[in-house]
């Protein structure tokens, strides 16, 4: 893993050796003003582990994520940080190829949740890094994507959760609008990409008969799709300056730059 400044690439600001096998998914967090807490680098790999880095220490990493003695190294498809509202809070989610999603409370250091639902787990994104976590976005093969109302937690029925299905075909990538988080785009292995719109349910929390409290998740609504490519788009990434323009990029190996229009009046 290599830390370039762009303005001088010649040399690689942290360069280190990370994994025994390919890195298949990054993320970062408060590097760029967003979060805040230590500058950090989570990085997951086919050998089944999950690490983060901080740039200040050399040559080895801050945290290392394995399966317990006598579980089997499930290859790790992606990662995300979030919940990085104070110096001290930041968590962390990684999903694996067997459909398992863990929630890692990095300030305890300890494994705050977990799940599986079912499908390899493609991508993973907060929906705001740097605010006391609300919703986790997470996309699946077979078609399907999951959002996580994470205001509420139950001890015995987790996080609420809904499913959707989007593309017929893999979802590969998930990312909010920076300018607003209630709508995000999927991209599917078919080239398409789909525009989405969260509604909240009229309470968040319901009690129930034993007086514990459970969330209630609410539903999306599609906005608009477009078929860009006929192969798989892999990445998406929104601008933060600019309301509704991105850039994707697929495996048929070109960079698209695409905008998004009246994004305000949704």
């Amino acid at each position: 893993m290599e830390i370039i400044d762009l303005q001088s690439p010649q040399l690689p600001v942290y360069s280190v050796k990370a994994h025994s096998e390919i890195i298949n998914t990054i993320d970062g967090i408060a590097g760029l003003d967003i979060g805040k807490g230590a500058p950090e680098i989570a990085t997951g790999s086919r050998d089944g582990l999950v690490k983060v880095w901080d740039s200040r220490q050399k040559d080895r990493p801050v945290v290392t994520i394995e399966p317990k003695d006598g579980e089997q190294k499930r290859d790790c498809w992606s990662v995300a940080f979030g919940n990085s509202h104070s110096t001290e809070d930041r968590t962390l989610c990684a999903g694996f190829d067997n459909g398992d999603v863990k929630m890692f409370d990095l300030r305890s250091m300890a494994v705050k949740w977990e799940s599986n639902l079912s499908n390899g787990v493609c991508s993973l994104e907060f929906d705001r890094k740097d605010i006391v976590m609300n919703k986790l976005l997470t996309t699946t093969l077979e078609s399907k994507f999951y959002i996580h109302d994470l205001q509420t937690f139950h001890k015995d029925k987790g996080f609420a959760r809904l499913m959707d299905k989007g593309h017929k075909s893999t979802v590969w990538c998930g990312k909010h609008l920076p300018q607003d988080r209630e709508i995000f785009v999927t991209t599917g292995g078919n080239g398409s990409i789909m525009l989405w719109k969260y509604s909240y349910p009229v309470a968040r929390s319901k009690t129930l008969e034993d007086g514990s409290e459970v969330g209630v998740v609410g539903q999306v609504i599609p906005l608009q799709n477009a078929t860009l490519t006929s192969q798989p788009i892999t990445s998406f990434d929104w601008s933060p300056d600019k309301m509704g323009l991105s850039v994707c990029s697929g495996l048929d190996q070109t960079i698209r730059v695409v905008i998004v229009t009246k994004l305000n009046t949704v």
